[in-house]
């Protein structure tokens, strides 16, 4: 209360607060995007601060002035109360009290100014977060060399690079076996050694002759080594046991379906490894085998029967 027994004006409506939030959003996403944003949201924020100040202390500010004979004029009447005095202005007519009043807009503009604030600074963060695990995931094709480093019926485990300029975090293993032509065309199995159960290395069941193994330059910069394998009859997964038949299926221990198999194609007489996909189950053997096939899918993930309703929907691999 005011020494006069009023209750004190509160400061008007103003626009000052919302160019004030801006000013503060312009900063937290120039501290991402870029310091010259950073410097136009401090000087908005420093702007709109001051005039948002100066407004609210508007009142405190004004003190009374004396008259020009140097008299300051008398305090003002304690109030008549409302339900005592006359009505201080007319009743509006119903055609003004229709209208739609400056507050309820002043309130409107600023909760969609704070939703689209909010949404500038969100969705970004969103963004980097989710997109990229739905962007660029695949990868050129892989030259592994001439079909003369594959003999017929012989396994082999191939080591390769999924992106080479990368490194060593990109290497990969394939086992992969020349089955003969079919149809004037060569037909090859190439299965991943990821075991479907947690993604262990898989191992080949058969005498991996580690000093024949050829090492060779191809196309890309790709350098692949090529190691023959006698005797391969399963593969076998150390970490829990996992075991599959020579095709890949799932024959023991815990993984939920066959082993993943890639792609593959002919061009000039060589080898070139393509995307990788998950497989269900192989009907048969070598070059007449029929292959359940799906897109790849992550390690402990059904990829047919009704278990597969219960996984979300996956982001490419």
């Amino acid at each position: 209360m005011t020494p006069s027994g009023e209750s004190p004006h509160g400061p008007p409506p103003s626009l000052w607060p919302v160019g004030f939030a801006i000013g503060v959003v312009c900063i937290l996403v120039g501290l991402i995007v870029s310091w010259p944003a950073v410097a136009v949201g401090a000087a908005l924020t420093l702007i709109f601060g001051f005039l948002w100040v100066r407004d609210v202390t508007r009142g405190y500010r004004t003190v009374p002035q004396p008259s020009a004979d140097g008299v300051v004029p008398a305090e003002p009447a304690p109030a008549i109360p409302a339900d005592q005095g006359p009505a201080a202005m007319p009743e509006p007519s119903p055609a003004e009290a229709a209208t739609y009043p400056r507050s309820k807009f002043l309130e409107g503009a600023t909760l969609g100014l704070g939703a689209v604030i909010g949404g500038i600074v969100t969705v970004p963060a969103i963004g980097f977060a989710v997109v990229p695990s739905f962007l660029h995931q695949g990868h050129d094709e892989i030259d592994l060399g001439p079909l003369e480093n594959f003999k017929q019926n012989e396994w082999t485990v191939t080591h390769f690079y999924l992106e080479p300029a990368d490194g060593g975090v990109t290497k990969r293993t394939a086992f992969i076996r020349y089955n003969g032509m079919l149809e004037d065309k060569p037909s090859f199995t190439i299965i991943s050694n990821r075991c479907v159960h947690l993604g262990c290395p898989v191992q080949p069941g058969g005498l991996v002759q580690s000093e024949k193994s050829k090492d060779e330059d191809t196309t890309g910069g790709q350098e692949v080594t090529i190691i023959p394998v006698l005797g391969l009859s399963s593969f076998t997964c150390p970490c829990h046991g996992g075991s599959y038949d020579s095709e890949g299926n799932r024959i023991a221990g815990p993984p939920v379906r066959s082993l993943d198999r890639f792609e593959y194609s002919i061009q000039n007489g060589r080898l070139f490894l393509g995307d990788a996909y998950s497989v269900g189950h192989v009907e048969g053997q070598g070059a007449q085998a029929e292959i359940q096939k799906y897109d790849l899918a992550g390690p402990g993930q059904h990829v047919d029967g009704p278990e597969q309703w219960f996984y979300p929907i996956q982001p490419p691999h």
